[in-house]
Formats: structure tokens, C-alpha cells, sequence
């Protein structure tokens, strides 16, 4: 069996973690930011994981990245619903248009 080249995966967690960063500094509402945030905890995933691949007797990574995915999927509800009230207050998403906590 041939392993692929830890370089290989470096690469593509890198290329995936610069496009989550773009997408959430350049989008102007919450689920654009929220979709940047999850596609950099994937690459981070990607990382854990190719690291752990080349370690076989240490799970650690592997567990890392289940730990992640678990807390991105909690950071996901919780996001979601700041999202829902906040545009039940305001009636946008646009995070530029919420500058203030109290009206």
C-alpha cells in the first residue's frame, strides 16, 4: 500500500484553510462567517489527521479531530440560534448593520 505524501496534505489543508479565512473576512453576513469558520476547523481536521496517519501507534490526532468536529457542531448550534435572534431583532444578517446591543 502507498501512502500519500504528508506533503500532499499539507498542501490541501493550507489551500482550505486560506479559502475559509477569505470567505470569513470578506462575506457581510453571519453564515458566510460561520462557513468560513467551519471550513478552517476542516483543515484543521485535515492536519490532525495526516499527522496521526504517520504516527499509527498514537491515536491522538485522530481523537483531536473528533474532538473538533464535535465542538464545530456545537459552535454551529449556538452560532444558528445568536443568528435567528439576532434576526428577530434587527431583521437583517448583516453583521455591519448590528453595531449596537441595546436600542
Amino acid at each position: 500500500m502507498t501512502l500519500i505524501p504528508l506533503q500532499h496534505y499539507l498542501i490541501v489543508a493550507a489551500a482550505l484553510f486560506c479559502i475559509g479565512l477569505a470567505i470569513a473576512i470578506t462575506k457581510r453576513h453571519f453564515i458566510g462567517i460561520l462557513l468560513g469558520i467551519e471550513l478552517m476547523l476542516n483543515a484543521v481536521n485535515i492536519n490532525l489527521v495526516a499527522f496521526s496517519r504517520y504516527d499509527p501507534e498514537r491515536l491522538s490526532g485522530q481523537l483531536f479531530a473528533l474532538f473538533v468536529i464535535v465542538v464545530a457542531a456545537a459552535e454551529v448550534t449556538i452560532a444558528l440560534a445568536i443568528i435567528l435572534r439576532v434576526y428577530g431583532y434587527y431583521q437583517t444578517v448583516d453583521p455591519d448593520e448590528v453595531d449596537e446591543l441595546k436600542k
